[in-house]
C-alpha cells in the first residue's frame, strides 16, 4: 500500500527573520499589477517591515502640471503684450508727448510684463539682446521750444528709430531716421555709436563714442542745434534691461526713461 507523505504546514512565526522578510516581499510582488517592474519595490524593513512602492503616476502628474503652468504663463505674456501694443497705437512712440492717463496705462502694462520677465538675468544671456531692434515707445519727449528749434513741427519729420547691438564688439548703434519735406523729401539719419560694459546681471554701463548725420544737407539743417539734438538721444549712462524675450525688449535708464522695442529682422537700416 502506497504511503502518502503530507507536508506539514509552516507557521510564519516559526520562520527565521530573514525567511520571514523574504516571504513578505514575495507576497507583495504577487499583488503588483501586471507590467509593474518588481525592482521598483523598496524594502524598508528597517522602518518597520513595511515595503513601499514607487508610484510613477505622481511624476507624470507633476510634469503635466508644470507644462500646463508654462502654457498659462505664455498665454498671459502674449495677452499683456497685445494689450500694450493696443495702448501704443496712434501715439507716435510717445516722442511728442501723450496724455498722463495714457502714459499711466502704458507704464502699468510695462510693469506687468516686467514682473513676468522670462529672462531674469539678461546680461548672462546677451544673445537674446543681440541684433536689430525698433523703438515702439519711449518716455523721451521732444516738446515746446525743442521741437520748434529742431524743425520737427513742419519742416522735418521724425521717422523710425533703430538700435543695432553687436555683443561680440560690445557696441550699440542708435539710428534715428529723418525726412526733410523742404529738401525734396530728402531722407537721412543720425547715428550714435556707443560701447557698453556689463555692470550686473541686469544692467550695462553705456559710454558715448561718436555720432554722425548723413547726408551733409541734413547735417546743415541740424548744425545750429546739433548739441540739442544729440543731448536728447545721447545714451551715456546705464541701462537696466527689465524684460526681454524673442520679440520684445524693455529697458529703463539712469534718467528715469522707459524704452520698449520690438525685434526687427530687416538689417538694411544702417
Amino acid at each position: 500500500m502506497a504511503t502518502k507523505l503530507v507536508q506539514p504546514s509552516i507557521n510564519d512565526s516559526h520562520l527565521s527573520p530573514l525567511i520571514h522578510r523574504t516571504m513578505n516581499i514575495m507576497k507583495l510582488q504577487s499583488l503588483v499589477p501586471h507590467g509593474r517592474n518588481p525592482s521598483r519595490i523598496i524594502n524598508t524593513s528597517r522602518l518597520g517591515e513595511r515595503p513601499l512602492l514607487f508610484r510613477p503616476i505622481t511624476f507624470i502628474k507633476v510634469s503635466e502640471q508644470s507644462s500646463s503652468s508654462s502654457l498659462v504663463e505664455d498665454e498671459t505674456l502674449a495677452q499683456k503684450k497685445s494689450e500694450l501694443y493696443q495702448a501704443l497705437e496712434g501715439i507716435n512712440r510717445g516722442i511728442f508727448g501723450i496724455p498722463s492717463a495714457k502714459k499711466n496705462e502704458i507704464e502699468s502694462l510695462v510693469k506687468q510684463l516686467e514682473s513676468q520677465n522670462p529672462t531674469p538675468d539678461p546680461t548672462l544671456e546677451l544673445e537674446r539682446v543681440a541684433g536689430c531692434w525698433r523703438l515702439v515707445y519711449s518716455t523721451i519727449s521732444i516738446l515746446g521750444s525743442k521741437r520748434t528749434k529742431l524743425g520737427l513741427r513742419d519742416f522735418i519729420s521724425l521717422d523710425e528709430f533703430f538700435q543695432n547691438i553687436d555683443i561680440a564688439k560690445s557696441k550699440a548703434v542708435n539710428i534715428i531716421k529723418f525726412s526733410a519735406r523742404g529738401l525734396n523729401l530728402l531722407s537721412g539719419q543720425l547715428s550714435i555709436e556707443a560701447s557698453f560694459k556689463i555692470a550686473s546681471t541686469t544692467r550695462v554701463d553705456i559710454n558715448f563714442e561718436n555720432s554722425t548725420i548723413t547726408p551733409d544737407q541734413l547735417m546743415n539743417v541740424f548744425r545750429k542745434n546739433y548739441d540739442l539734438l544729440l543731448g536728447i538721444f545721447n545714451p551715456e549712462g546705464w541701462l537696466e534691461i527689465t524684460y526681454v524675450d524673442d520679440s520684445m525688449r524693455i529697458g529703463r535708464d539712469d534718467k528715469g526713461n522707459i524704452f520698449v522695442l520690438e525685434r526687427f529682422e530687416d538689417n538694411n537700416n544702417s
